[in-house]
């Protein structure tokens, strides 16, 4: 995680709790049928009940899936495009019992990473906005 974070800016400050030092990411749990899903939904996509509650997710979990995204994804991409985008790992993630998550990986050297690896939620850099802060997110590391 950097240290700096007065110059920092979440890119989905709702999703996390960052810039808590062990940040987590936001969910959603249903009380009537205890599905839980990311990011936080009013409504319940398994029963369509309205009685979901926000709820902490694990940090550490699982590598089900990846992939390497070798270009610049499109719309609504807001991150390093041209010269300036590096490959990133993307990833499926099962926290715990709990929910499976995609997110970037830290690592995108396909030789680095194999299925069921253990890894752990981290913050890191995504981009510089027109005033010079860093918007920093999400990203799940080896551990």
């Amino acid at each position: 995680m950097v240290s700096d974070v007065s110059t920092q800016i979440a890119l989905a400050p709702e999703i996390s709790t960052w810039p808590d030092e062990n940040a987590q990411l936001i969910g959603s749990r249903c009380a009537d049928c205890s599905a839980t899903t990311f990011p936080v939904q009013a409504r319940c996509p398994k029963c369509s009940g309205g009685n979901t509650e926000e709820v902490l997710l694990p940090r550490r979990g699982t590598l089900i899936a990846w992939t390497t995204q070798g270009f610049p994804p499109g719309a609504p991409y807001k991150g390093p495009t041209g010269k300036d985008f590096v490959p990133f790992g993307v990833g499926l993630v099962q926290l715990e019992d709990v929910i499976r998550v995609e997110g970037r990986l830290t690592e995108n050297d396909p030789a680095k990473l194999q299925f069921g690896m253990d890894v752990e939620l981290t913050m890191i850099p995504f981009t510089t906005d027109e005033d010079g802060s860093e918007i920093v997110t999400f990203a799940f590391q080896p551990v």
